[in-house]
């Protein structure tokens, strides 16, 4: 689902990007997401839609199963404690200095993009063939089983909401690429101030009030190894469908 917003500025129009999601779902499950999906985009806090687009596939190539990533909330008061935690994370894993604020322009812009930048590690040079659209993370689900299971861990923690839920998958499948070094994401949602870094080392790691409450902007960065073949990393993050598995109740 893709929901988005026309406005007009200096006699130019232009889309505003409001609310996406995605699932891989079982057939019979089909009409009561697409009307979750519908009711989501209709209320999201950042302006209702004037556009709402829901395509479903059918997939037919072999899900690739995942294990996901292990969720830690760490302790932050302030935006800028946020950025010294960001920061002193990403310097631990190798990521220079250039990189880590090339990562802070993306994710402090106001223009929203639809998908994630790719930065270089090193040389922190952007990668993403098209700035405004950037890439887009799809096809990436959880079984069922799974998902009992997750919600479980999640709830004894407190957390056990679709916007945690829905983001861990992603960075689970996002960070399981070998060319992935970390993600970095800062919902645009002017309602949600937590933010997470996730490494596939570290985990998913929560960062409250990695921004105020009531700012929109917001973004998702992908900070790659230098050698990164982009056009297969690309085609990963877009095309292989994947499935968390292995959640267990302990």
């Amino acid at each position: 689902m893709r929901a988005s917003k026309n406005r007009s500025q200096n006699f130019k129009t232009y889309e505003i990007h409001i609310s996406g999601a995605e699932g891989i779902y079982e057939e019979a499950e089909i009409l009561k997401i697409v009307k979750g999906y519908t009711k989501r985009a209709l209320d999201h806090p950042r302006g209702k839609p004037d556009k709402i687009v829901i395509t479903i596939e059918e997939i037919k190539q072999k899900l690739n199963k995942i294990q996901p990533l292990p969720v830690t909330t760490l302790r932050c008061k302030s935006p800028d404690e946020a950025k010294k935690i960001i920061f002193q994370t990403l310097s631990d894993i190798g990521v220079s200095k250039k990189g880590i604020n090339n990562s802070f322009k993306v994710l402090n812009s106001q223009k929203t993009m639809r998908g994630a930048a790719l930065i270089l590690e090193e040389s922190g040079i952007r990668m993403e063939p098209d700035r405004k659209r950037g890439v887009r993370v799809s096809r990436l689900g959880i079984e069922e089983t799974a998902k009992k299971a997750l919600a479980w861990k999640l709830s004894k923690m407190r957390i056990n909401t679709t916007t945690v839920k829905e983001a861990l998958i992603l960075a689970s499948k996002v960070t399981s690429h070998p060319d992935v070094t970390a993600e970095i994401c800062i919902s645009d949602d002017p309602d949600y101030t937590t933010g997470y870094i996730a490494t596939k080392n570290l985990g998913y790691l929560r960062i409250p009030n990695i921004k105020k409450h009531g700012e929109k902007h917001g973004g998702r960065v992908f900070i790659i190894k230098e050698d990164a073949n982009i056009d297969r990393l690309i085609h990963y993050l877009e095309k292989i469908p994947v499935i968390v598995s292995g959640v267990r109740f302990d």
